[in-house]
């Protein structure tokens, strides 16, 4: 799926952040509490089949049941989405698709249906609204509006079926980052992708929960951070990198000045002005030595 902050263009300096025990094909747990559209997740699936262990945990309900009707129910979804895809593209006026698009979207907030549906609906939504975007407000409801995309790829049956398969032996949760230690043993890696905190008063996106993960939630994950650290296990985590936009916000600087921070390239595509879309730093921290330059 699309979405906000996806890791695909960052994979090459994550390769190069990974502990040695990977790289060399010891067997490892790998951890992943906010596992988005997972990017890194399928990488390293397809990558590294020495990963003995895979747990992917997110807050997001809605996302946590799409991936384990795609690991349980692939076939089903598939159809499914044929059949939405084809009412979609059937409609040949935009106000009217945008109609059909406000009609699932109020479905969806209903919460009326079953997983399938639910995973259509989710899937549907996240390539018909504007970029992609996962946000809800106050009371929990998907409020992205309309996207406007002449014929979107709703049904990628190719891709359901490769990442149905991929997820057979992944651990799927659905709740607090916290919960992901109790599976953390020997060699394992943590890879947080948490909601970036924001580098400007307008350029939220990181509101896919009810409840809004502001600075306190930021550090009561670098708490979390310290007790795996004490455990004696890896982590890698990305955020935003707000000293870059304003050199006096220190506030990641300050809060993991014991962790090696790296800050590294990447392209912000979503924007609602176009020419605010580019190139800026964001952040790599991590508690281990790594190959990626600062």
């Amino acid at each position: 799926m699309k979405w906000a902050g996806g890791k695909t263009q960052l994979l090459p300096e994550i390769e190069k952040a990974l502990p040695e025990y990977i790289t060399e094909g010891e067997p490892f747990t790998y951890i992943e509490p906010f596992v988005g559209s997972g990017a890194v997740l399928f990488w390293i699936l397809r990558t590294f089949p020495n990963a003995r262990q895979v747990v992917i945990n997110d807050i997001n309900t809605e996302l946590m049941s799409t991936y384990q009707v795609v690991q349980q129910y692939p076939q089903e979804l598939i159809n499914s989405l044929r059949t939405i895809q084809e009412q979609y593209y059937s409609i040949s006026k935009e106000e009217d698709r945008k109609t059909f698009f406000l009609t699932q979207r109020a479905r969806f907030n209903a919460r009326e249906f079953d997983n399938i549906e639910l995973a259509t609906l989710m899937i549907f939504l996240n390539r018909t609204c504007f970029n992609g975007l996962y946000r809800v407000n106050k009371s929990g409801a998907f409020n992205v509006p309309f996207g406007k995309y002449k014929n979107p790829r709703i049904l990628d049956e190719e891709t359901l079926l490769a990442n149905s398969e991929a997820l057979q032996n992944v651990i799927i949760l659905n709740g607090d980052f916290e919960q992901t230690l109790e599976y953390a043993q020997d060699n394992t890696l943590f890879y947080f992708d948490p909601p970036y905190k924001p580098l400007s008063k307008t350029s939220s996106f990181n509101t896919y929960a009810a409840d809004a993960f502001n600075d306190d939630e930021q550090i009561r994950l670098r708490d979390f951070c310290n007790t795996i650290d004490t455990q004696g296990y890896n982590w890698i985590l990305s955020n935003s990198d707000v000293r870059g936009t304003n050199p006096d916000d220190t506030f990641f600087d300050v809060i993991f000045e014991q962790y090696n921070i790296n800050r590294v390239r990447a392209k912000r595509a979503i924007n609602a002005n176009p020419e605010k879309r580019g190139e800026l730093s964001e952040l790599l921290i991590s508690n281990f030595e790594t190959e990626t330059l600062v």
